[in-house]
């Protein structure tokens, strides 16, 4: 860290909320320009947060400002909770986007954002990685989550960034029932999703969501996994081109994400509330 710490702008906000504290944190550094890509990772690691961002002037001529996304051990090129989390806190802080859209700089390139009364949505990106899983991965995916062979219904690369691969069981029930072996599943990021039951389930959603990060802990609401599992289901035709997903049921939290197709793009979105604001010394 630097000799004289300075004081920033901070917020540790609540993504993908369906009621407080249900979502996903984040943590957001405002105007941190000044610091180091040491002294962003050094704070990262000390949130201990699955991600901590860095709002930051733009470089592209066309992005209203730029974030930088660190999990506690790297820097990711493009997280979804993050840009949506940043994206508030970026609004909160006083931030004006020059067109209808908000336009956010990250690694991964330029993503576009849009406000609808209190949701924010970003338009899915690219997928880097997608199609066929190998047998070998999907042979180490049955054996991390303790599955019989036949329990996938389908398996695809769903790859936006941060290297997921996803994985269609049949129940809701299933989905909820599962307890992954993190030592199996090492150097994976797994999405597994099924339909809800509405008569045995409820009307809250559509698809059940579950992500189980390569660090060894499962993400409560992953809006990058959201984005490239959208891009599968609906591509496919396995999904509408409107639907909910729950995530985060089993470690008690009520994530909801909403996904829409307005023409050949896919958007993914939800509320964002801060939860805590302040000064981060750095």
């Amino acid at each position: 860290m630097s000799q004289s710490p300075s004081k920033f702008s901070f917020q540790q906000v609540d993504v993908f909320a369906s009621q407080p504290l249900r979502g996903n944190p984040l943590a957001v550094v405002v105007g941190a320009d000044a610091l180091t890509e040491s002294e962003m990772a050094a704070f990262a690691n000390w949130t201990n947060l699955s991600e901590t961002t860095f709002l930051l002037q733009p470089r592209a001529t066309d992005a209203d400002y730029r974030v930088r996304i660190f999990t506690p051990v790297r820097e990711l090129p493009f997280a979804g909770h993050p840009t949506l989390g940043s994206c508030h806190v970026w609004l909160a802080s006083g931030g004006k986007p020059r067109g209808n859209e908000i336009i956010q700089e990250c690694e991964a390139g330029l993503i576009r954002i849009r406000r609808d009364n209190d949701r924010l949505s970003f338009a899915a990106p690219d997928l880097r990685r997608a199609g066929q899983v190998e047998p070998e991965v999907l042979a180490q995916i049955i054996k991390g989550l303790h599955l019989d062979p036949g329990a996938i219904v389908h398996s695809n690369w769903v790859d936006n960034g941060p290297g997921w691969v996803a994985v269609l069981l049949r129940t809701r029930g299933e989905v909820l029932a599962l307890r992954p072996d993190f030592a199996v599943l090492s150097g994976l990021r797994v999405g597994v999703v099924a339909p809800w039951n509405r008569a045995k389930d409820g009307q809250d959603a559509d698809f059940e969501v579950r992500a189980f990060t390569a660090s060894g802990f499962e993400d409560p609401v992953t809006g990058s996994l959201n984005a490239g599992v959208a891009k599968w289901l609906i591509g496919s035709g396995i999904a509408p081109s409107t639907y909910v997903a729950s995530q985060g049921t089993v470690l008690g939290r009520a994530g909801r994400v909403h996904v829409e197709q307005v023409g050949h793009e896919i958007w993914v979105g939800g509320t964002v509330a801060a939860c805590i604001e302040g000064y981060a010394i750095l």
